[in-house]
């Protein structure tokens, strides 16, 4: 299950960053405002502080996702290409089908030239299929829990402010450098365990540009994940990247690109439902 190992742990938390799926209440939901009025959503911890200028900066981004249709959506479904890196250099991309349903389940088929394999999420479990190996097994525990961290270190988790369920502080980093003549705003999300997770938006547009975050590797060294996030598209009035990049210690590790994407499309409960054998995967 290595290569199925690997697209979960990568694609996990890039997919759909906009509206990834954390394993949280969905209780505390923002409220959401019409049109393009920045939300007024409430940012303050459970410690009761809260960062005025941080809150600025995630409300002007979610206006600019398309405010109250951004807070709106309920399920997206995903199709696009997905495209591990080898030491920097692009690998053969995969075709992907995504689907995502509040509050916290995922199924994402991947069709590549070592055949079709699926990885599903619901809630603290989830189920595998590769089609190489004939292999359907449940999420194994280590690839659960990479799935939380993901989750914990999306966008969505910061602008819908599921955060504040486990009492992380939100901090205002100042501006950042970006290219000529461009700078990004950045906030931090700071967890009780010591997980810090920096956001980049962009200062004119209030675009997510950039994620960053440290874990360590599978040797115990500490290296930086970084997201960037670019070619915003429109659709139904919610703007996302068609293009996410993710690099691990700097080196560009893989890419998504969506050729298209669905809100609040029906997406049945059966997908989710782990067959009773490899015969029943549909």
């Amino acid at each position: 299950m290595g290569l199925i190992k690997d697209q979960l742990r990568n694609f996990s938390r890039l997919v759909l960053p906009f509206i990834s799926f954390v394993v949280l209440s969905d209780s505390t939901s923002a409220q959401t405002t019409p049109g393009n009025a920045p939300p007024q959503i409430n940012l303050t911890t459970q410690a009761g502080t809260k960062d005025e200028k941080a809150e600025e900066i995630v409300r002007r981004a979610i206006a600019a996702q398309g405010g109250g249709a951004f807070l709106g959506v309920k399920t997206i479904i995903g199709r696009g290409y997905y495209t591990p890196f080898d030491k920097g250099v692009s690998t053969l991309p995969q075709a992907f089908i995504d689907y995502l349903v509040f509050p916290n389940r995922e199924r994402t088929e991947f069709r590549g030239a070592r055949g079709r394999n699926i990885q599903t999420n619901t809630g603290d479990g989830g189920w595998l299929f590769e089609s190489s190996t004939r292999s359907l097994v449940d999420m194994p525990q280590a690839q659960v829990e990479d799935f939380r961290l993901a989750m914990r270190t999306s966008l969505d988790n910061l602008l819908r402010g599921w955060w504040r369920s486990e009492d992380a502080r939100l901090t205002y980093l100042g501006r950042r450098e970006a290219g000529l003549a461009r700078r990004n705003e950045a906030v931090r999300l700071t967890y009780t365990n010591g997980l810090v997770v920096d956001f980049e938006f962009g200062a004119k547009d209030a675009l997510p540009a950039k994620t960053f975050y440290k874990r360590k590797n599978g040797a115990g060294e500490e290296v930086t994940e970084e997201d960037r996030f670019a070619s915003y598209k429109t659709v139904a009035g919610v703007t996302v990247p068609f293009i996410i990049d993710h690099y691990r210690a700097g080196e560009q590790s893989s890419r998504i690109n969506y050729d298209s994407v669905e809100f609040n499309s029906p997406v049945p409960d059966a997908l989710f439902v782990k067959p009773a054998n490899i015969k029943a995967i549909k």
